[in-house]
């Protein structure tokens, strides 16, 4: 593979890297993987990285002189290289945690809860998912903020006219997904980083949709805190990334104590170790940390140009397939420009979760609920959509399962 943007991705040969993809279904026939939203396959070469970690040189981190903890320690610190060099961003503020969940929570507990005071509020988009709304909800109730949510248009986008007239001076926080896993939107996340900081407030940017599948630069789109996770880029569970503005960090007080964040600890108090582990508390997740440096040296040698380009074009063959199937309604933009490709839909007289288990008896797997975003699907007036979501290993044969699926489901369930 080449990092070249001129060069097409070819996802049926891409396969062939996924052990889970490769393996036929019991019957025979293909698995069509449309869940991607929710979590990724992985290569071999990230369950190998992981392996040989376990096999060769288990040992804890930054503790052990010996030979075999120097280089369980290396590589680990590569596994926090790679990750900053893909967003651009400063390694020391290259913050690793269990998941973007626990990376926001990491924010609104160390900033929000020292730092909110009655009066202030926290501004969300209505597309928010729950990990980016519940944490201020809770440190809001602490601390006597108010959490106030920006309404979505609707063509599935924030409106940014009612965003700028929220925005203001009791604004300490706007807290805002790049991409949304259930509307496939793609927010103008520099031009909201850019509002917010001229009315005074932090920015929380909630990459967890966009980093798998585009270019992000987190230096260009300068918010304060930046969250995303291994798990839907190739790389293993258990390990998600704050990529935050250095000198945040170094103001902010610990979220856990503990071993490996103490520079000093003494019956009369404790100092804190430096940037980045002043932030992570006891022994890290090592083994997910390598296969998380190998998941992005794989993605960086596929190109993030070349996974957007790939997306773009997968994006349309869904819209155009499932615009063939009657009575089915899909929420978010329609222009690929503006969406990734997750696709939230609704079909006439079938409820979502009959979508999925049907589509699952013909080798088809999709997600079906509310997504983590009840707020949202309240304000579509929906309780639960079926979503399909694509990835850099999604195929046209994938398309066209999902397709001829969905009408053959229609059809089971009398809806035709």
């Amino acid at each position: 593979m080449g990092n070249s943007t001129h060069t097409a991705l070819d996802a049926t040969a891409l396969r062939a890297e996924f052990p889970l993809l490769a393996t036929p279904r019991p019957d025979g026939g293909a698995v069509h993987y449309l869940d991607s939203a929710a979590t990724s396959q992985k290569p071999q070469r990230v369950l190998d990285a992981m392996d040989a970690y376990y096999r060769e040189t288990n040992a804890n981190v930054h503790r052990g002189v010996y030979e075999m903890a120097a280089e369980a320690t290396e590589r680990f610190e590569a596994g926090r290289d790679a990750v900053a060099r893909l967003v651009n961003h400063p390694r020391e503020a290259t913050v690793f945690t269990k998941n973007a969940t626990e990376a926001i929570n990491l924010v609104a507990w160390a900033w929000g809860v020292r730092e909110l005071r009655e009066g202030d509020e926290i501004v969300v988009s209505m597309m928010e998912h729950h990990s980016n709304t519940v944490p201020w909800q809770i440190v809001a109730g602490i601390t006597g903020a108010t959490v106030r949510f920006c309404p979505v248009t609707p063509g599935g986008e924030i409106d940014m006219d009612a965003l700028r007239g929220m925005v203001g001076g009791r604004t300490r926080m706007v807290a805002v997904v790049h991409v949304s896993n259930t509307l496939g939107t793609i927010n103008p996340v520099e031009e909201i980083v850019a509002m917010a900081h001229e009315a005074g407030a932090l920015t929380m940017v909630d990459a967890t949709q966009s980093v798998p599948h585009m270019p992000v630069d987190a230096t260009a789109i300068g918010s304060d805190f930046l969250a995303f996770t291994g798990h839907k880029m190739c790389g293993p569970t258990g390990i998600g990334v704050l990529a935050a503005a250095p000198g945040r960090l170094e103001a902010m007080e610990p979220f856990l104590g503990g071993g490996e964040m103490i520079s000093d600890v003494t019956t009369e108090g404790s100092t804190w170790n430096d940037i980045p582990w002043k932030f992570e508390a006891g022994t890290p997740p090592i083994a997910e940390a390598v296969g998380l440096g190998e998941a992005v040296r794989f993605m960086e040698e596929i190109g993030p140009e070349r996974i957007r380009a790939h997306e773009k074009v997968v994006a349309q063959s869904m819209l155009d397939a499932l615009d063939e199937v009657p009575g089915l309604t899909i929420y978010g933009p329609r222009d690929v420009e503006r969406r990734g490709a997750s696709f939230s839909f609704s079909l006439d007289g079938v409820h979502p979760h009959d979508i999925g288990q049907f589509l699952d008896s013909k080798g088809v797997c999709v997600r079906a609920g509310h997504h983590c975003t009840k707020p949202l699907l309240r304000s579509m007036g929906v309780q639960s959509t079926a979503r399909a979501s694509a990835y850099l290993y999604t195929t046209d044969d994938d398309v066209i399962a999902l397709r001829d699926a969905l009408v053959e489901c229609r059809e089971w369930f009398g809806a035709a």
